[in-house]
Formats: structure tokens, sequence, C-alpha cells
């Protein structure tokens, strides 16, 4: 009784368009993970209060791989650690738009170029960028999205200028338990990347990677944050463990324990996208369908960074399936 008191009360306070404030957060996280089926109604009104039933689906291309010096503790592209994928420079643009392409054909509506590194600083890749985001413009109906890294206002204004439309940018964690995951810069550099793509007027897409070891008040802290940042869309990663990484071994989630990381951010921030990224397959395995109760109103598709995702087909199977639509 107490428990359907404390979710009738955020519910409606959320479909208010209120997000819960911190302390109500971390209580919220007091409900057991072998409840979440209790949580689902309430957190899915909320869904479909303010999302209805379009999905938003998008996809990536890793357009330059490994070869990053940040030491990132669930990263497999960080030179620190022996990982043995891919490595290679920014590939050219042609291929870039190839890659958008082939989304395109499977149903995605966005599609993101991704760079590893810390950010993006040299004037030829910032130039093929440039040129395969004019070529996506004409050849391709997809929103333009990248992630690039920590990068400057001038640098963003350029690609604007050529095209872009979403800038991505992860805050990874909360601003306490970041220095457990990353040494080698600072979480306000992040915060200003976010800010600077905002200021110009990006969709800003931000949210982070759970299982890193970090507890429930981290994860209420990071959703505090994306809200005052005032982000459009929150992609969550659950850790899929990368064999030479120093979090290899780690076992810090479960399908119930990803399905209440979701309701949680859909109550404190209701409005806002929320995203489905990297991890679910291996994650929620046969739970995946749940994330939309949950909370969520977007996945990506296809194949992640350095990992290989689901058969496309079985995803918009799955939504059809469901009652479900990608977002036109």
């Amino acid at each position: 009784m107490v428990m359907v008191k404390l979710l009738k009360k955020a519910q409606e306070k959320a479909l208010r368009g209120e997000g819960l404030t911190f302390e109500e957060g971390c209580e919220l996280t007091g409900i057991p993970e072998e409840s979440i089926f209790e949580v689902l109604p309430f957190s899915d009104s909320i869904r479909r209060r303010f999302k209805g039933k379009e999905v938003n689906l998008c996809s990536i291309v890793n357009a330059k791989s490994g070869l990053c010096k940040e030491d990132c503790s669930f990263c497999s592209q960080s030179t620190r650690y022996s990982t043995g994928i891919p490595a290679y420079r920014m590939m050219d643009s042609d291929k870039i738009v190839e890659s958008a392409q082939k989304a395109a054909e499977f149903g995605s509506r966005e599609f993101s170029i991704v760079t590893s590194g810390t950010g993006i600083e040299k004037e030829r890749d910032i130039s093929v960028l440039a040129d395969a985001l004019k070529k996506m413009k004409e050849k391709t109906h997809l929103e333009r999205c990248a992630s690039l890294g920590i990068l400057k206002g001038k640098t963003l204004e350029k690609l604007k200028n050529a095209g872009l439309e979403s800038y991505h940018h992860n805050l990874e964690t909360s601003r306490s338990f970041f220095p457990n995951v990353c040494t080698t810069h600072d979480y306000e550099e992040d915060v200003a990347t976010v800010r600077a793509a905002m200021e110009l007027g990006f969709y800003v897409c931000s949210g982070g990677i759970f299982g890193l070891g970090e507890g429930w008040k981290d994860r209420v802290e990071l959703a505090m944050t994306l809200r005052e940042l005032g982000v459009d869309s929150v992609p969550i990663n659950f850790l899929n463990p990368r064999p030479g990484t120093p979090l290899e071994n780690a076992k810090n989630l479960t399908p119930l324990g990803c399905l209440k990381i979701i309701a949680l951010f859909r109550f404190m921030l209701p409005k806002k996208d929320i995203v489905i990224c990297g991890g679910r397959e291996v994650n929620l395995r046969d739970l995946q369908p749940l994330i939309f109760a949950a909370g969520a109103n977007g996945m990506m598709i296809g194949d992640y960074l350095t990992t290989k995702g689901r058969d496309p087909e079985k995803d918009l199977q799955m939504l059809k399936d469901l009652g479900l639509k990608p977002r036109g």
C-alpha cells in the first residue's frame, strides 16, 4: 500500500510535466527490483501521455575507431587497454553516407556520426564531416546527428553550417562518481560541451552508461543534472563489459534493474525523449519489449560502435507486435 501511494504521487507529478526532486527520486529507487511489474503501469502512463505510440529510431556509424588517449574504464577504444578492436582514422565521407543510406532503408529517422577520442581538432577531419553532412542532406531524409567528443562552439558552428542538426555528448554518470570512471578530463568539460551545443540551437542528446559501479543516488544525480541543463533527449546505455578494460568482469546489472533505471528516468524527466542504446540485448535479454512500458520512447537499431546489434527487422517486428510505430 505504501509503495502504491508513492507511485501514484510520483505519477501525478510526472503527468503534470514536473520531474521528481532529488529526494523524491531517491525515495522511488527504494522500490525493490522484483516489484518492477507494479511500477510499469505508472511509467507507461507517463510515456503515453507525452510520447504516444511513436518510437524514435536512431542508428550510428563508427567513423573513427580506437586511438583514444582517454582512460574511461568501460571503453574498448582507449589506447590504454588491450582490447583487440579495429583502430582506424576518419573514414571518408562517401563511406559515412553509405552507412547512413543503409540506416534509412531499415527505418531509422536519425543518424549519428560517431568518432573516438577527446574531440575533433584536425581541419581535415572537420572537412570530411562537413562533406558527409552535406551529402547526407542531399541523399537521405535522415536527421543528421554527430557525437564527436568535447568540442568548442566554433567547431560546432562550422558543422551546423554544414547541415548538422543534433549533437550527442554523454555525461556518462554523475558528477560525484565520474572520477571513478575517467581521470583524463574533467566532468565540467563535458557539461560545457553540452551547454555550447544547446546555445547554438542543436537538438541535444546527453545521457549515460549504467552498470559502472555507480549507486542509485548517482543515477538520480545524473537525471537532475540533465534536467538542469535542459537537454532534449536522454540516451541510456547499459554496460556490456569489454575484455581488456578495467570493467571487463563487472556484473552490476540485472534485466529488472535495467527496467527500473528506465522507469526512474521517465519519472524524473517526464517530457524528454528517452532512448535505449548500447547493451540492451546483453542486459535485458528477453525483457527488451518492456523498455517501452518502463518509459522509453526510442531505441538505437543496427550495430553499435564496437559490438554487433540485433537484426533491425526483429526490432521493427517487436514494435509492430507492441502496437507501436516508428516516428516518421
